[in-house]
């Protein structure tokens, strides 16, 4: 078990342990490379020397590190240090939806139909880069505190072409589905059973097979059926119990086809609950006895024989030339020879017209063999090779990458001119976002947006900061302000801040020496100087101890640093941000402890606060620069009479959730990815008809559209665009 303090890969500060599981434990850590919070999960000890573990373990981070959804946590980073082995992920503040369940009984309808979309969508995006989560349950479902879900633990998931999944690595026997209790193949309908199971338990409050032992359960998964979740549900609407019974069919072949489809009609009950609109598959394999009534036998007797009418053409052709050389009494000797020479001379025309088909088929293949071994003797001369090169081979090659993952490189201590030698030819876009003190030598890149080693769609665009050098900082005095001011203040010069909260002395009248929130001890000293990217040691306050409970404070719309200070005597702090047109900017939305309430305060608490709706000014600048070459570039093309103009419509991306989106367009000018802004911060209506102008003379491009999640914009996807020379 990790403590608290330690760090892992001189990156990232180990604050607490905040989750278990069977092979592994997640921690809290700070990224103090990108100055952030993440979920670092950590494998288990006594597993480390396990190589098939190890595999396991590794790839959830290589199954899940190319998937980049809204409704799915990221994976930023994966390695280990000194045989600890890590996977670094997006820190989701809130509860499992187990836990969510286990509180609230029951779900409503609605709230569960919107929870089983979210989730759907997320394994619909991870099934569609050929991943089955295989391990889908409520306790790897997560609300966050803004009630975004996400599915998260991809510990069993594998390519979906793999051919089998053993019994030993098969998640939760509550809600696997047959073909794993099996051992058998497991595929993206594995997911949709699973996700059958958890949508039941949602609307019921329990799973629909339980019992004493793992055996015992997964042989009902395999034999009983279950019951009927209106049983426990009475008002659950009917469309909703048809969603869960064809979700949860034991054969595969009767479950839906794909998750779109299990979206489609989850949305769909939400506007017609009672509707009778899901088609349930007819095939049966149970292949029951029928018994025909004698009555029936003498109508099937007595039904004339047209059977030509009934067969398809050409079976009824070869048919009827068998049933033409059968003898009948009826006819006369003269009749019977004359049908059989008839029988005989079209048996004799298929048979010419066989060979000749033969004959043919026998001059194509000569043809082309010829052509082939023309083409090898003059490709041997070298006359294809440079055109090949130069043309076909790249296209192909082009054509073959277009959907390849990207591995982002490491750019951090290296010059520009160094970064864009490594990123040549990559298909990732790169963009200078501004200058930071860090301990790098001034003028190379300190930090990047994306960790190295990420698996990413080309034509990401991978944005860096250029280091201003280490400056000297001489250390404030801390007397009467907060520790948030002098945390911020220090960060802002380039200092690493290194925070630990303890109890105050007793002044003698039952009142703490140091207020919460506020600075008991700086190391070093006040006045000291010290060099950007230097780590501070902050002793904060958290008043007097008075055991396990304390009385939460109201700080919904109080500003961050003053809901921060008064709720100084909390161990865990977690922040997260989120847009609002009601709330101004920097103020407390809503906590996730109720006010005037007692709780532990060395349990977490959660805070949203309203974000900045504008782009920071180093991005605004960033922005304008690129703006203002492309609009130069395109004026001169204009007043040179060349105008590339794309006009496609572009579909609802998947995913999409409504939010506001940025549209960039990446392109190759001259051998350099070159990166615009199409729009940016707009909500926009599909289909939607673009309008762009690219780089004269360049008629391929990438847009990458981002939609703004929490204060940050999550890409949807990439989709290829063409451009034409306008006339």
């Amino acid at each position: 078990m990790l403590k608290a303090g330690m760090i892992i890969a001189e990156r990232y500060e180990v604050l607490g342990k905040i989750g278990t599981g069977g092979m592994a434990d997640v921690y809290k850590a700070k990224d103090h490379k990108l100055n952030r919070f993440v979920a670092v999960k950590v494998l288990k000890p006594e597993f480390r020397e396990d190589k098939t573990f190890i595999r396991k373990f590794r790839s959830e981070a290589q199954a899940a590190a190319g998937l980049t959804h809204p409704n799915i946590v990221n994976v930023f980073d994966v390695g280990d240090d000194e045989g600890v082995y890590y996977i670094v992920m997006e820190l989701i503040e809130g509860i499992t939806l187990k836990e969510y369940i286990a509180k609230k009984g029951k779900l409503s309808i609605k709230e569960a139909t919107s929870i089983a979309i979210q989730v759907s969508m997320g394994l619909e995006a991870a099934h569609n880069h050929g991943i089955v989560h295989r391990d889908v349950k409520p306790q790897n479902i997560i609300i966050s505190t803004d009630g975004k879900v996400k599915v998260t633990d991809f510990g069993i998931a594998r390519a979906a072409s793999s051919n089998t999944i053993s019994s030993n690595v098969m998640g939760s026997v509550h809600y696997s589905s047959p073909e794993q209790v099996r051992g058998g193949y497991s595929d993206e309908k594995s997911d949709i059973y699973s996700l059958g199971i958890t949508l039941y338990e949602m609307v019921t409050g329990r799973v629909p097979f339980d019992g004493d032992t793992t055996v015992a359960i997964a042989i009902k998964h395999l034999q009983e059926e279950m019951v009927p979740p209106s049983v426990y549900t009475e008002n659950l609407p009917y469309s909703l119990e048809q969603i869960i019974f064809k979700c949860t069919q034991k054969s595969v072949g009767r479950r839906y086809e794909k998750m779109e489809d299990v979206i489609a009609d989850l949305k769909h009950s939400l506007i017609d609950p009672q509707g009778d609109f899901v088609k349930h598959s007819d095939v049966d394999t149970d292949a029951k006895t029928v018994v025909i009534s004698d009555e029936e036998l003498g109508e099937i007797k007595h039904t004339q024989k047209n059977r030509s009418a009934q067969r398809k053409p050409e079976v009824a052709q070869l048919e009827d030339e068998e049933y033409e050389t059968d003898y009948d009494d009826g006819d006369d000797e003269e009749e019977y020879q004359r049908r059989r020479a008839a029988a005989r001379e079209r048996k004799k025309k298929k048979r010419k017209s066989q060979s000749r088909i033969i004959t043919i088929l026998g001059f194509l293949v000569g043809a082309v063999v010829l052509a082939g071994v023309i083409f090898f003797v003059v490709k041997k001369t070298g006359v294809f090779d440079k055109k090949e090169e130069n043309g076909q081979v790249q296209q192909q090659t082009a054509d073959n990458n277009k959907d390849a993952m990207v591995t982002v490189p490491d750019l951090v201590g290296k010059t520009e001119t160094e970064a864009k030698a490594l990123m040549d030819g990559l298909q990732i876009g790169t963009q200078m976002v501004g200058e930071e003190a860090s301990t790098q030598e001034k003028g190379r890149i300190s930090s990047q947006d994306i960790p190295a080693g990420t698996q990413v769609e080309a034509y990401t665009t991978l944005r860096y900061y250029i280091s201003k050098g280490q400056e000297e900082v001489t250390i404030p005095s801390v007397e009467g302000q907060t520790a948030y001011a002098i945390q911020k203040s220090l960060e802002e010069k380039g200092l690493s801040i290194n925070v630990q909260k303890e109890y105050s002395e007793d002044d003698g009248t039952d009142y703490p020496v140091v207020e919460p929130g506020y600075v008991i001890a700086i190391f070093p000293e006040e006045g000291t100087v010290v060099k950007a990217g230097d780590t501070i040691t902050m002793t904060v306050s958290r008043g007097l101890d008075r055991g396990d409970s304390a009385l939460v404070p109201d700080v919904v719309g109080k500003t961050e640093e003053e809901a921060v200070t008064l709720l100084g005597k909390w161990m865990d702090i977690q922040i997260t941000k989120e847009q609002s047109t009601d709330v101004p900017e920097g103020q407390v939305i809503s906590q996730s402890l109720e006010a005037g309430e007692a709780a532990d305060p060395d349990q977490p608490i959660s805070l949203v606060i309203s974000g900045s709706s504008q782009p920071s000014e180093s991005e605004a600048d960033s922005s304008a620069q690129t703006e203002s070459v492309s609009n130069a570039a395109q004026q001169q093309a204009a007043a040179n009479g060349e105008v590339w103009k794309c006009t496609q419509s572009l579909n609802t991306p998947q995913g999409y959730n409504g939010g506001a989106l940025r549209l960039e367009l990446i392109q190759d000018n001259a051998g350099v990815s070159q990166a615009t802004t199409v729009s940016e911060g707009q909500a926009l209506t599909f289909p939607y008809k673009l309008d762009i102008t690219g780089v004269p003379g360049v008629s391929q491009g990438t847009l990458c559209v981002y939609e703004m999640v929490n204060g940050e914009y999550q890409q949807l996807g990439s989709y290829p665009l063409t451009f034409e020379k306008a006339q």
